[in-house]
C-alpha cells in the first residue's frame, strides 16, 4: 500500500503546476509544524526533532528559491521572514518551546493563504475573460484558522 501511495504522490507532483507545488510545500511545512507540536505535547523528542527538521528544510528551500533581482524588496522581506522562522524553529527545537512552533505555524498558514490569493489574482490578470476554475484552485484554510494578527 505504501508503494501505491508514494506512486500517487509522485504523480500528483509530476503533473502539478509550479503554483500547486508551492502550495503543496506550504502544506508540508504546516503539517510538520503540527507534528512537532503533537510530539512536544507527548514528550516525543526524537519525533519533534524530525518534524522540525523537515519544516526547516522546506522553509530553507523557500528562502533559497527567491530571486532577489526580480522580487526586489518583496523577496528581501520574504527572505528575512523565512530566516526568522528558521531561527524560531531552531530555538523551539533546542528549548522544547511549543510557542515558537506555533508562531511559525501561524506565519506559514498566513503565507499560504496569501499565495493562494496571489495565484488567483495572477490567473485572473492573465485571462480576464476566463473565470477561475475552482477545481484548479488550491484549497483555502479551514474557517477556524486564525490569522497571525488575531493569534498574537
Amino acid at each position: 500500500m505504501n508503494a501505491h501511495l508514494n506512486q500517487y504522490r509522485q504523480q500528483q507532483f509530476d503533473t502539478a503546476t509550479p503554483e500547486q507545488i508551492l502550495i503543496m510545500l506550504y502544506d508540508g511545512a504546516i503539517r510538520f509544524c503540527r507534528q512537532a507540536l503533537e510530539a512536544l505535547a507527548a514528550n516525543e523528542l526524537s519525533t519533534k526533532g524530525e518534524a522540525i527538521s523537515r519544516a526547516m528544510a522546506i522553509i530553507a528551500e523557500f528562502s533559497n528559491s527567491l530571486d532577489h533581482n526580480i522580487g526586489g524588496a518583496t523577496a528581501d522581506n520574504l527572505d528575512a521572514l523565512y530566516h526568522f522562522m528558521m531561527r524560531e524553529l531552531t530555538s523551539a527545537n533546542l528549548h522544547d518551546d511549543p510557542e515558537k512552533v506555533t508562531v511559525v505555524l501561524n506565519l506559514l498558514r498566513d503565507l499560504r493563504e496569501t499565495w493562494i490569493q496571489a495565484i488567483s489574482i495572477a490567473r485572473q490578470d492573465q485571462n480576464p475573460a476566463d473565470p477561475v476554475d475552482p477545481a484548479r484552485e488550491p484549497k483555502s484554510l479551514p474557517q477556524d484558522h486564525r490569522p497571525l494578527k488575531m493569534a498574537l
